[in-house]
């Protein structure tokens, strides 16, 4: 079972032990991050400049996925990772996972910018990742067939967070025509595919030539996100080794929770997350509702 914490004024941590992982040897005037691509949109980018700005300190930026970020700041290979879930504990590699929720990120529904549609439902969402809707008369659009790009595996941010949220299922097959490797090729494939679909992450989606659907008549606006009013949404973690973690590390983080850190996310369009605190008590109900439907055992 992953247990997930809430403290309702202060950061969310996930914290188990582990053997000490050999330490990251490194320049002390650089920091190195690696994580997921859309927590590194949302606000990493922007962060990172103002913070050697201010300190001198470097951030190098690297990719990889939330699974990498997660795994690699756990066992000490970088000094922070950047994941869109939460750790896995049944995994031994992210059991020793130190997460600082940072930010809120929403799931969309991305479509080629000529495609007619322009909203879909929770259940079309379903019904497309069980293969139950393959025509885009279905959603409202063209007589054509509907090609659906999805993540390899179940353990990437985009595809774990949809089968917890819409699913209530971290095992739940999916019936995708093109299956991808990473955010960024799948959000691509939809760009060059009138008949392309695709979920991921808004802070990724609206710095590429797509159109991002609504969601039950809600777009996944600034205010909406924060609201709550836009319903697939999900926390942006940054991933230490927790008490193990260097000074440096502990200092920028100190800054991206600072006011400071948090105009700057704001700036850059996504939510802080202790601007929307209120939705950490609707994510709880969900939890609950999950959990009365066995995804937690």
């Amino acid at each position: 079972m992953n247990r997930i914490l809430f403290i309702f004024i202060l950061p969310v941590f996930f914290i188990s032990t582990t053997a000490n992982a050999a330490p990251l040897t490194n320049n002390n005037n650089e920091i190195i991050w690696a994580g997921c691509g859309i927590t590194k949109k949302a606000f990493m980018a922007e962060l990172a400049k103002a913070y050697e700005k201010n300190t001198g300190i470097k951030i190098t930026l690297q990719g990889g996925g939330a699974t990498k970020g997660i795994r690699n700041a756990t066992k000490g290979a970088i000094h922070i990772g950047g994941a869109c879930r939460a750790a896995i504990d049944k995994h031994p590699e992210e059991r020793g996972a130190y997460q600082v929720p940072v930010a809120w990120d929403a799931l969309v529904a991305i479509v080629n910018k000529n495609n007619p549609v322009e909203s879909i439902s929770f259940d079309q969402i379903k019904g497309l990742y069980l293969g139950k809707i393959t025509n885009w008369k279905q959603l409202g659009g063209k007589d054509a067939p509907v090609d659906l790009y999805v993540r390899r595996g179940k353990v990437s941010g985009v595809g774990r967070t949809l089968r917890e949220l819409v699913f209530a299922n971290f095992e739940q097959n999916f019936r995708g025509k093109y299956v991808m490797k990473s955010s960024g090729p799948l959000e691509k494939g939809v760009v060059n595919n009138l008949n392309g679909i695709a979920i991921t992450g808004i802070s990724s989606a609206k710095r590429r030539n797509v159109k991002i659907l609504k969601l039950d008549g809600h777009a996944p606006t600034f205010e909406n996100i924060k609201s709550g009013n836009y319903m697939l949404y999900r926390p942006l973690y940054l991933v230490t080794k927790g008490s193990k973690s260097d000074k440096r590390v502990k200092d920028f983080i100190t800054f991206t929770l600072s006011s400071k850190g948090r105009e700057i996310i704001r700036k850059a369009g996504t939510v802080p997350y202790s601007d929307a605190i209120h939705l950490v008590m609707k994510q709880v109900e969900q939890y609950e509702r999950a959990a009365m439907q066995g995804l937690y055992r």
